[in-house]
């Protein structure tokens, strides 16, 4: 039986006195509030930053060693991992499956409420065999109260297997933050609506996931200057986006952009390097290959 008293005590479960009486309020009043609410989400990641820069680090590590990032989360915290793990594919041009997500109830849990699920310590533990994680992966555990079964039984069996570990909870002194190698609490306090935690609690989860895994692909050379240079030109928006991408970081015109990018094979980062050092694709290529994939790093080697 669940420990009423240990999670009425959690700051993401107590009432916000500034909502109390906010069913009188009309739509914008309501409004105001939720917006003045979701102003201090930022600031409580401020006060995370150093964990959070530490464990993209550890990211960026393990996938240049072959590794993955692994989010396992349940309800709102696994929903909003997904996005994110989904997005890195077409934003930094990244095989599936080097961001994944194990979210408690499987993919059916992403469109229908399966809430049950998280307290099923052992199914984290057999998701993490499931998915074959290795010493080579990070495993982040991500959870608003920091203490959802599911995600603590993934995070013991992460670590019994080798894995480096992080967390992200809304909590102070969370339990799961004594199980993980690098924890990360944004404490974002009371709800606007008593334990909804797919508000602030989620706001700043996304937040803190967007670092992670921007900071990562940005130490991995998928950025160059501020642009996505590793883009995937997928629908017409995307091809756009990628021709506007190689005139900000070359300065030819908008046609040599497009007949570069053609020529690279529809790869922005070759498209660039071929403008910035007047070389062929193969030679792009190369300098791209001794480079690590850095953008920056290949145009300084000529």
């Amino acid at each position: 039986m669940p420990k009423f008293e240990e999670i009425e005590a959690l700051e993401t479960e107590q009432s916000n006195p500034r909502t109390l009486e906010i069913d009188t309020l009309n739509s914008f009043e309501i409004a105001k509030i939720m917006n003045n609410e979701d102003k201090m989400v930022a600031l409580a990641v401020e006060k995370a930053v150093f964990p959070i820069s530490q464990l993209a680090e550890k990211i960026s590590d393990a996938i240049k060693n072959g590794g993955r990032c692994v989010y396992v989360g349940a309800g709102t915290s696994g929903r909003v991992a997904m996005i994110d793990a989904v997005e890195t594919v077409p934003t930094f041009n990244l095989p599936v499956g080097t961001f994944i997500t194990i979210l408690a109830g499987g993919p059916e849990a992403m469109i229908r409420s399966l809430e049950n699920v998280e307290d099923d310590r052992e199914g984290g533990e057999k998701e993490i065999l499931k998915n074959n994680v290795s010493s080579k992966d990070v495993v982040i555990g991500i959870s608003a109260s920091g203490r959802t079964p599911f995600v603590m039984g993934a995070i013991e069996k992460a670590k019994q297997l080798g894995a480096l570990t992080g967390s992200i909870s809304n909590v102070h002194n969370a339990k799961l933050s004594s199980m993980v190698d690098i924890p990360i609490e944004v404490i974002t306090g009371p709800e606007v609506v008593t334990g909804s935690t797919r508000l602030k609690a989620g706001t700043a989860q996304k937040m803190v996931l967007n670092m992670l895994s921007t900071i990562s692909m940005i130490k991995l050379g998928k950025v160059y200057k501020n642009l996505m240079v590793d883009v995937t030109p997928i629908n017409e928006k995307l091809v756009i986006r990628a021709i506007n991408i190689i005139v900000s970081a070359t300065g030819v015109s908008r046609s040599k952009a497009e007949e570069l990018l053609k020529m690279s094979g529809m790869r922005p980062k070759v498209a660039i390097i071929m403008a910035l050092t007047n070389s062929s694709v193969k030679e792009a290529e190369e300098l791209l290959e001794k480079s690590g994939g850095s953008v920056r790093m290949a145009i300084n080697k000529v």
